[in-house]
């Protein structure tokens, strides 16, 4: 029969785990003692509602190889609960009688950071329970522990010693430890006192998002100064914001810049007002990003590496609900202070635009207010639709290239869906506003807007278009001649968004190979049977009459195809291998015609 056995535990290869992959720093053996000091005085506090608490922290030795002393007033441990909860991986003393949920701590190894910055840990500790005795537990970073009890009485508490290891006395240094206390522990709720020599330093303050003030405009300034000493930035505006979903609370800060929707904002987190990260991803909508907050969560669940929290139903409703605190904010200013919000729009139209696709109430009440890119410049929708009934507008960057110095000749006012949330946005309006006509064109659509050519015109243009289909046959493209503006432009490639693709198709079989080939071309089967590509030749242009005066059918072919590929890049078409040969090869044509020509 097989005989059952305990797996053995190699310290020193879990503390090298904790340290390179669990722990950000050798810096969070701080926090982790705070983390255990507080969560004694919680546990004490449950026994004794009137108990306020207090952590001193001393630094012994300021020479080679210091001590660090962090001391609470808390609960304390019995010799039973010593052997059970310090020399236990994994075992928390956050457990049994008491509720998890009103601690720091949860996974008991935090007493292990400490075996990063020191080889000994030392613990003096006095239960709270009646007839307990004071007991001193060692802790070495070998696995090897003792304990021992005290003949002295000690007041109900715990004292932590840990003496710097070779190499981090840094992390031991009055400064650092100041440093390290203020940044995890500044808005604990309890008094944070560090001893150094006859100087008593108290660490933590009140959170500005916990305090009473007199008005609204002291709130404000006070919330601003708190951002600017935090993130070292000018904000624009500060939001109190709360969530009852993970019991999370703080401020909102508006970022003075425009951001990128591709660059999420990162938010200092404090978890039971002990600092969680810096960094966290994730905890406002994605709709949020020119956003950056300050908060504390009581009730969220940190990640075992304490710098995030698990994506669970609380974080899904918390960035909910804090996402609804910043929409109300918005419909606030709407209604109080709309030269505010007329400049946060004009610098954050991005994340409103956003926030308006996926909110019905609040498209409609912003959406006349949001400006948008047009070939007359930037308009809001608003503007646009007093004097005109129609909303045009093409769906990417490139094809309001394209069109944009034909459509402005014309005084035709055209949207540039291709920005992020444009076309969406638009589309929403559609739906949410039927009696709104929006249009998607492109550049084929402003063709039937130019004016045709008369009979004696076309006959005039007749050789030439001909010729012009014959040669542009090769491209899949067909030709014709109309009057538009500016007059300056000989020629202007249109296309549908068929053809469009198909070129991105043809240009990638190109670089495919014969099986990627054939799964392209099934791909794109619908799109080809629609494509639609036509040059179309300016009548107004004195060029283009002049070339139809020209008899040499070789000339007139090469002017023809230069033509033609400059409208492509004008319109900042990507050109196929055949046409940049032929780009390369027109030109030289042209020139040993006019080479020949003079010889």
């Amino acid at each position: 029969m097989a005989r059952e056995q305990n797996f053995q535990v190699n310290l020193g290869g879990v503390i090298r785990l904790l340290s390179d992959h669990l722990y950000s720093g050798p810096e969070v053996y701080v926090r982790e003692l705070l983390q255990n000091a507080v969560d004694a005085i919680t546990a004490r506090q449950q026994l004794d509602a009137s108990h306020e608490g207090t952590i001193r922290v001393e630094i012994i030795g300021d020479g080679n190889r210091p001590t660090i002393m962090v001391e609470d007033d808390g609960v304390g441990l019995t010799e039973e609960e010593v052997h059970q909860f310090l020399a236990t991986i994994g075992q928390s003393s956050k457990s049994g009688s008491f509720s998890r949920k009103d601690f720091i701590g949860q996974f008991g190894i935090g007493l292990l950071s400490g075996f990063v910055v020191s080889d000994e840990i030392s613990v003096i500790t006095q239960s709270i329970q009646d007839k307990a005795v004071a007991v001193e537990w060692k802790g070495r970073a070998d696995g090897t522990y003792s304990v021992r009890q005290l003949e002295s009485k000690f007041s109900v508490g715990t004292r932590v010693y840990l003496r710097a290891k070779p190499g981090k006395e840094e992390f031991f240094s009055k400064q650092r430890v100041r440093e390290l206390l203020e940044y995890f522990g500044h808005h604990l709720p309890h008094r944070i006192v560090l001893d150094v020599g006859e100087e008593k330093i108290t660490i933590n303050k009140v959170a500005p998002w916990q305090q009473d003030f007199n008005s609204e405009a002291e709130r404000h300034e006070t919330c601003l100064q708190y951002g600017r000493d935090v993130f070292g930035v000018e904000f624009l505006d500060a939001i109190l914001i709360q969530s009852k979903a993970g019991d999370v609370s703080g401020v909102a800060f508006v970022l003075p810049f425009a951001a990128s929707p591709v660059s999420k904002q990162s938010h200092r987190v404090y978890l039971k007002n002990m600092l969680l990260a810096e960094s966290v991803e994730g905890l406002l909508p994605d709709w949020a990003f020119f956003i950056r907050c300050v908060v504390n969560a009581n009730d969220l669940r940190p990640n075992a590496a304490r710098d995030s929290f698990y994506e669970d139903d609380t974080l899904r409703t918390t960035r909910k609900e804090l996402g609804l605190a910043l929409r109300n904010y918005l419909v606030g200013l709407a209604e109080l202070d709309r030269s505010r919000l007329d400049h946060l729009i004009n610098l954050h139209y991005m994340p409103i635009k956003a926030l308006a696709i996926e909110d019905d109430e609040f498209l409609r009440l912003f959406v006349d207010w949001l400006p948008f890119r047009t070939t007359l410049g930037s308009v809001t929708l608003g503007e646009h639709c007093q004097s005109n009934s129609i909303i045009r507008y093409v769906r990417s960057v490139d094809q309001f290239r394209q069109i944009s110095s034909v459509a402005s000749a014309q005084n035709l006012v055209v949207f540039n869906g291709g920005y992020a949330y444009d076309t969406e946005l638009l589309e929403r309006v559609a739906e949410e506003f039927p009696n709104r006509k929006i249009e998607c064109i492109d550049s084929a659509d402003l063709v039937a807007n130019f004016q045709e050519l008369s009979l004696d015109e076309s006959q005039e243009m007749f050789d030439l278009i001909k010729l012009a289909d014959l040669v542009l046959q090769k491209f899949k493209c067909g030709a014709e001649s109309r009057k538009f503006e500016p007059v300056d432009l000989p020629t202007l490639y249109t296309t549908n968004e068929s053809a469009t693709f198909m070129r991105s198709v043809d240009q990638s079989k190109e670089e495919s190979d014969e099986l990627g080939s054939g799964i392209l071309d099934n791909v794109a089967q619908g799109a080809r049977r629609n494509a639609y590509s036509q040059l179309v030749l300016n009548y107004n242009n004195a060029l283009v009459r002049k070339l139809a005066t020209i008899e040499d059918r070789d000339l007139l072919s090469r002017i023809i195809e230069i033509l033609y590929l400059q409208s492509l890049l004008l319109g900042h078409f990507p050109l196929a291998n055949g046409e940049q040969r032929i780009l390369g090869g027109g030109l030289l044509g042209l020139i040993e015609l006019f080479l020949k020509d003079r010889g």
